[in-house]
């Protein structure tokens, strides 16, 4: 059984216990033989991990089997109370991962694809046991903290971790905050400071950022998906690592402003204003959450407005159709709604970071027109796949992802990479959706200007 929502305290105290950590992205062998779909029983572990001396040394323990290593590993799952005689061993005849056997069955199945493993070096020994390990489902809340503690990219695989490190600011960046915080404190100017970041930066601003970092980095001029080798991969990075990277920034200094704030104002006792302050913490913090969620979608939006634009690609954004709002219409509105045109004149895209169950949202109108879902998402189910298709979405995903073990999407013909969608459904099937002056119109309340400010 996956750790449940609302246990994230119980996984920081065995963090805490533990000298390092490994961390996994399971693949869908790792856990589908718990579901019951094929035979492997247990978890990999990478050679790199093993190479490194994280797990005990493997031996050879038949000379009668030559290729078979092992070392016996007592382990203990925190989730469901269990110590386990497990055992690592590598069938170095089969190729270079060593298998995780004797492991609890119920910790593996029913996984959101792109679940954690996750696994501690004890600093002592508990109930004979010198690792503890849980799975984190990848639809939990628990599997969003890790990623942003962790500092998990876009691209994570796996990966050995210090805690001591890993649960708290980097260094020069909290100590360039403290000193600039505390400048202003002590000349008496923190209302200044808190004026000057009384607001996080707007989702375009920050998504402008990110697209010219990127851009900057790869030595590009635009961002035209034709000119770029794996344009869904880099969309994937920009959202998920470069502005997510810019937004901590700005927050951590937005919130700590604000804290500061709440316990300076009205007494100097700091028990006083923690406890009369309370309430104020408490609705900061719930905001930080919720705002943390709520960004995310509006700025995938814009990354993939960015694309479209840059590869001279007509399109509507948030137009009403019949009560819907689709994120875009290609080429526009009136040509999906003409009643002379073809089915491949025009398209519907919908864009969205997470899908969940909102993935039905887009099938409760029908639009005489190909229906595509852009998404980032690595952990959609298998059936929800199959649903999308009987429903005739096609979801659009980074190439990376297309081709992942994490992920279900391989094997799914409804499920196309960026790259495909640009070349062929665009640029071969639908050639009049491109022109050297694309029409572009925008619903949102900023104006296009603002889309690329400081680009």
């Amino acid at each position: 059984m996956a750790v449940s929502t609302g246990n994230w305290p119980e996984i920081q105290r065995w963090i805490n216990q533990s000298t390092s950590l490994f961390i996994k992205k399971l693949s869908r062998n790792d856990c589908g033989w718990a579901d019951g779909i094929g035979h492997q029983n247990g978890p990999y572990v990478p050679a790199p991990i093993m190479e490194g001396g994280y797990f005990p040394a493997l031996h050879n323990v038949n000379s009668t089997k030559p290729h078979i290593l092992e070392s016996p590993l007592p382990t203990l799952w925190p989730a469901t109370g269990e110590t386990k005689s497990s055992r690592l061993v590598h069938y170095s005849n089969k190729g270079s991962e060593v298998h995780l056997t004797g492991v609890p069955k119920s910790e593996f199945a029913g996984l959101t694809p792109a679940s954690l493993l996750i696994t501690g070096a004890l600093r002592e020994e508990t109930r004979g046991c010198r690792y503890w390990l849980m799975t984190v489902d990848a639809a939990s809340d628990e599997a969003e903290l890790i990623e942003s503690v962790f500092d998990l990219r876009a691209d994570f695989h796996f990966g050995l971790f210090d805690p001591r490190d890993a649960l708290k600011t980097p260094k020069d960046e909290s100590d360039a905050l403290i000193e600039e915080l505390g400048s202003f404190y002590r000349a008496g100017n923190l209302g200044e400071f808190i004026a000057s970041v009384s607001r996080l930066p707007p989702p375009q601003q920050l998504a402008a950022e990110a697209q010219t970092l990127y851009a900057r980095t790869h030595s590009l001029s635009s961002l035209d998906p034709y000119t770029m080798s794996n344009p869904g991969d880099a969309i994937m990075q920009i959202s998920r690592d470069i502005e997510y990277a810019l937004y901590k920034r700005a927050e951590l200094r937005h919130r700590a402003a604000e804290v500061l704030r709440i316990l300076t104002e009205g007494t100097a006792d700091i028990v006083e204003a923690i406890i009369r302050g309370f309430p104020a913490l408490d609705a900061t913090f719930l905001s930080a959450s919720q705002h943390r969620k709520s960004r995310a979608g509006r700025s995938f939006e814009q990354h993939i407005a960015r694309l479209l634009i840059d590869g001279g690609i007509s399109f509507e954004e948030q137009a009403v159709t019949g009560g819907r709002r689709p994120d875009f219409v290609l080429p526009s509105l009136v040509k999906l709604k003409s009643r002379s045109r073809t089915f491949d004149e025009a398209l519907v895209l919908s864009a969205k970071t997470t899908l969940r169950e909102r993935w039905k949202q887009i099938t409760l109108e029908k639009f005489n027109a190909g229906l595509f879902l852009a998404t980032v998402d690595d952990r959609v189910s298998s059936e929800a796949i199959d649903d999308m298709s009987r429903e005739g979405i096609c979801m659009v995903v980074p190439e990376s992802l297309k081709v992942s073990t994490e992920t279900c999407y391989k094997a799914k013909d409804n499920v196309i990479t960026f790259r495909r969608f640009f070349d062929e459904e665009i640029a071969v099937k639908r050639p009049g959706l491109r022109g050297t002056r694309p029409v572009v119109i925008l619903h949102t309340a900023r104006p296009i200007d603002d889309l690329f400010d400081g680009q």
